[in-house]
């Protein structure tokens, strides 16, 4: 059975009544679903660490950590935006994102050899470019394969799949760190050089899985290519952006949650199994919330997840000892399990079905490029500087709590409560 037939056949199986089962979904939601899987068994066992590596073996001061993460999703960004207008222009979903994971996997030998911080950027450089190949095509793919009643469904298994991987992959981690250096604090030079050796295996897989088990799906309206112009993908979408910017410019990235960990003493097996936790809650809750915004709206999952991220960072804030620390972390699951498939969801709600890839493109390039300035302030922060001077750790979490809330009260009250198009799904 074609997919374009596979798609037709799902729609069928929709009646007023029924709900969607993730069993009816589509062979290209499978397969980039087990693609997800490994990559985030490969990724999660390395960069959840790569903070660990640069504080406790290079001596990196967290303003750089921040810098290097920041760069790295500002890299990816431009591509994202690129490689989705790309996928518009030539209907070829499927090989770009297979050369994007591809990029990522061959990138990961080489975190074995650096040794410095300019090499552990390069490499972490490399390997987010090869994310923002990917991550448009692959979302628009998605898309392209299931129906709007079920789309929420379908980014959230996929977010549900990805962080299973994660969970499997921090738990090889952990076994490592256990078998190599027990309980320690600090994080040692071949530990980190074991565990990336093993995270080659799940990326190999990940590139295989898309390349074998996917296809592009043609989709109605003709594949001329699209001109990028914000006006044209309509009010409600910029509006969306726009509140997603002022969300994501507190959102720093999550290494700082890692090194706040270990500022309250939690070891690296702490950590790794703290992440295991945190990942776990995400599978176990996107699948139902993405099929719950297929029902009531993808407005209200989002702004339950906001507040659930707002409360959490304020939490990181006060935090004193390591088991608030891990407790919070485990809980900050529950934010990402409600908003992130489900912003994934509403981003093809608001825009044509040719113009998804440059839509996706758009949003993950924002999200991207803000990352530079949110990972590079939480840095800076973090170290005491102007007028948040003397809140040390605390201070990123306060600005990122802050923010949340703002966005979330933007998202409830300005943004528009039906989606843009006749037919689609209601994004309230």
């Amino acid at each position: 059975m074609s997919e374009h037939a596979e798609v037709l056949n799902v729609k069928k199986t929709e009646g007023p009544q029924a709900r969607a089962r993730i069993k009816d979904l589509p062979r290209n939601v499978w397969a980039v679903g087990l693609t997800s899987f490994f990559m985030d068994i490969s990724s999660e066992m390395v960069l959840n660490i790569v903070p660990l590596f640069l504080s406790n073996v290079l001596g990196v001061q967290t303003s750089i950590i921040g810098l290097i993460d920041g760069i790295a999703e500002a890299i990816a960004s431009i591509l994202k935006l690129f490689s989705g207008w790309l996928s518009d222009k030539t209907g070829g979903r499927k090989w770009l994102a297979v050369a994007g994971y591809a990029l990522s996997a061959l990138s990961k030998p080489f975190f074995y050899f650096a040794s410095s911080w300019e090499l552990i950027g390069g490499v972490r450089w490399a390997d987010r470019v090869g994310k923002g190949i990917r991550t448009a095509p692959r979302d628009a793919l998605v898309a392209d394969s299931v129906t709007p009643k079920t789309r929420g469904l379908a980014f959230g298994f996929n977010r549900a799949m990805d962080k299973a991987g994660a969970v499997l992959g921090i738990l090889i981690a952990a076994l490592a760190v256990w078998l190599t250096q027990k309980s320690s604090i600090q994080l040692t030079k071949p530990t980190f050089q074991m565990i990336v050796l093993i995270s080659l295996v799940p990326a190999f897989l990940a590139v295989l899985s898309l390349m074998i088990g996917a296809r592009d799906v043609v989709v109605k309206g003709q594949r001329a290519a699209p001109k990028f112009s914000l006006r044209g993908m309509g009010k409600p979408f910029n509006t969306f952006l726009v509140i997603v910017g002022i969300f994501t410019l507190g959102n720093s990235a999550d290494s700082f949650l890692v090194l706040r960990a270990q500022d309250l003493h939690v070891s690296v097996i702490g950590i790794l199994v703290m992440l295991a936790m945190y990942n776990l809650i995400i599978t176990l809750v996107a699948t139902p919330a993405g099929s719950l915004s297929d029902r009531i709206g993808r407005r209200k999952l989002i702004i339950g997840g906001w507040l659930v991220y707002a409360l959490i960072y304020f939490g990181f804030a006060f935090a004193s000892q390591g088991w608030q620390v891990w407790l919070l972390y485990v809980t900050y699951g529950l934010y990402f399990g409600l908003a992130f498939g489900t912003t994934n969801a509403m981003v093809a709600d608001l825009v044509p079905e040719n113009l998804r890839g440059t839509a996706y493109g758009t949003y993950n390039a924002t999200v991207g490029l803000l990352a530079f300035p949110a990972s590079f302030i939480a840095g800076i922060l973090w170290q005491g500087i102007g007028s948040w001077n003397g809140l040390g750790p605390s201070a990123p979490f306060l600005f990122g709590g802050m923010l949340a809330l703002i966005a979330a009260l933007l998202m409830a009250f300005w943004m528009p409560k039906k989606g843009a198009l006749k037919g689609e799904a209601s994004t309230d």
